[in-house]
């Protein structure tokens, strides 16, 4: 047990005696590197300092500024919105018209307006006008693009029967915008069917509402049957039967309820 005892405290002396020696063997590489530093410096020789406060030759200095440069342009830039988009069309697919006209309350995601139309005009105008309008991110909301692209001429000789089947109602900027038209265009009769209600207790939003049924606008919430009926009209369904979604009926009525709080 002696002879165990005194070969292990052999052993840590000889370790002790090797850390000593790479200690000062790496003090004196240190001395030696600030020798150099101070040498280049008398020689006229410029010498940088990295980030890690070690000395950089120049260029050594060159690559490390390059790679700040790189570095900073690696940085991801702000993504930006692709620019403001309004699509018409005859028929729109079954997915989107499922998805941005379902009545729920909470509807994370819808962040467009689907605007399907019909335009009856008197005085021997050829055709019923029928199709869709949808808008993309922000700028000119389809209830006004409506105006552009469908309506944009008017007749104070010929009567219309506009009626519109929308995903939400309109904001308050278009209720405004909506009462303008109205108010100029005499013979222009236009009703709402939305689907969902936006922003139902904003005060703006409520006022907007109110004002526009004052200005002749008649507001109506869907009914499941509506809700069919635009299937078969603006959706290529493919022969497909619109299948109403679970409390469609109940939804229905939660936003008429809303509805008839703000037009009273």
């Amino acid at each position: 047990m002696a002879e165990k005892s005194s070969s292990g405290v052999s052993s840590r002396v000889a370790m002790r005696r090797k850390e000593r020696a790479s200690e000062k063997k790496t003090e004196t590489e240190v001395k030696k590197e600030e020798q150099n530093v101070e040498k280049s410096a008398e020689d006229g020789e410029k010498v940088e300092v990295n980030g890690t406060g070690e000395a950089v030759a120049n260029g050594d200095a060159e690559v490390t500024k390059g790679a700040a440069s790189n570095a900073g342009q690696d940085k991801p830039e702000p993504m930006e919105l692709p620019p403001f988009e309004t699509f018409t069309g005859d028929r729109m697919d079954p997915f989107s018209f499922k998805f941005q006209f379902k009545n729920v309350e909470y509807s994370s995601g819808r962040n467009k307006t689907l605007l399907c139309y019909l335009v009856d005009q008197s005085c021997g105008v050829d055709g019923l006008l029928r199709g869709f309008v949808e808008d993309e991110h922000a700028g000119a909301h389809a209830e006004l693009a409506f105006f552009h692209l469908v309506l944009p001429q008017y007749d104070p000789s010929v009567n219309y029967a506009v009626t519109w089947y929308v995903s939400s109602s309109p904001c308050a900027s278009c209720c405004a915008k909506l009462i303008e038209i109205l108010q100029e265009r005499k013979t222009l009769r236009l009703t709402i069917f939305s689907a969902r209600l936006l922003d139902f207790e904003e005060p703006d939003i409520r006022a907007g509402l109110k004002a526009l049924a004052g200005a002749g606008c008649k507001l109506r919430m869907m009914k499941p049957l509506d809700f069919s009926y635009s299937w078969d009209t603006f959706v290529e369904h493919e022969d497909q039967k619109f299948t109403p979604w679970e409390d469609c009926k109940e939804n229905y009525e939660f936003y008429q309820e809303k509805l008839a709080d703000i037009l009273e």
